[in-house]
């Protein structure tokens, strides 16, 4: 097996750990506010990642935290995180997902306004095309269309904004360091929006265990998600960021009995055709890729993305 097909196979496995851990605080929210998973998901994502960091050598404690782009990028981890998972909490898990798929798009987009990377016409039509899906998916305007659903596009920009503000985050911060301090920066936020919000609970064993299984795969699949980004050529790589949709419509229809529609269904396939292709053009066009200048993000949130 060569470094590429290492590289997608452990790509592959960051994504299916994101879906699940999706599913594990979409679960918990049925229980838990959601102010209150941000803080318990936040603190122990931050001890995994610290736990992480001390292992590899990384310095915790560096002045450069108070950077501008580091500021900055906290902020739009706060804006990603929260209002994703309000998404995945009120609305389908499919469409939250599908949604997410357009991140990458929206970094090659912003890479080009902000830092001035060089994007051909044919990589701007495949985002124009992009954005096509993701309205495919809100329908605004049409009677399909949820208002809630405009979470998911508000995390997936906020996620866009954290990934463009990580490439300009100083280099003595390592990628385990940013995932420590994003982790962080939701203990705050979470305690903020459960003092406003109220509705604090004791969880339950199973929830507790369901909270910890979220935290424990989101960090197995961030270190996954390192070692792929690490491994082999970055833009052959990076295209299987998408099995995330594909893990998220199994996860979607079995636990949670959702039946995502045609224009779901369609809107994913042109987000995810036009992702590949804007990826791709890069490498053809002699340029690895945004990807490959762009640092890991921290989530795939997040893919997070």
């Amino acid at each position: 097996m060569n470094d590429n097909q290492r590289g997608g196979l452990f790509m592959i496995a960051a994504m299916g750990g994101f879906a699940l851990e999706d599913m594990f605080l979409k679960t918990a929210a049925r229980q838990v506010p959601v102010g209150q998973i941000l803080m318990i998901f936040g603190g122990l994502g931050m001890i995994g990642f610290a736990i992480l960091a001390k292992a590899q050598g990384a310095r915790l404690l560096n002045p450069a935290i108070l950077s501008r782009p580091i500021l900055l990028r906290a902020m739009f981890e706060v804006m990603g995180r929260l209002f994703y998972t309000f998404a995945i909490a009120l609305t389908p898990l499919s469409s939250a997902s599908a949604i997410l798929q357009a991140t990458p798009l929206v970094v090659v987009a912003g890479a080009a306004l902000v830092f001035g990377e060089k994007v051909g016409w044919r990589r701007w039509s495949a985002i124009t095309a992009g954005f096509v899906g993701v309205l495919i998916i809100l329908r605004p305007g049409l009677a399909g269309f949820t208002p809630l659903s405009v979470l998911a596009l508000l995390g997936m920009l906020g996620f866009a904004g954290r990934d463009l503000a990580t490439r300009a985050a100083p280099k003595t911060l390592s990628n385990l360091t940013l995932g420590v301090y994003g982790f962080a920066i939701l203990v705050p936020t979470g305690a903020a929006l459960l003092a406003w919000t109220g509705g604090a609970v004791v969880p339950d064993m199973q929830t507790s265990l369901t909270l910890g299984a979220g935290t424990l795969v989101g960090v197995a699949a961030y270190y996954a998600l390192t070692v792929a980004m690490r491994t082999g050529e970055v833009s052959l790589v990076t295209p299987f960021r998408y099995t995330r949709l594909l893990f998220a419509l199994i996860l979607g229809t079995l636990v949670f009995a959702e039946r995502p529609d045609a224009a779901t269904l369609l809107g994913s396939a042109v987000i995810v055709g036009s992702g590949i292709y804007t990826l791709l053009r890069g490498r053809k066009g002699g340029n690895r890729g945004l990807a490959q200048r762009l640092p890991v993000p921290q989530s795939d949130s997040y893919e997070r993305p």
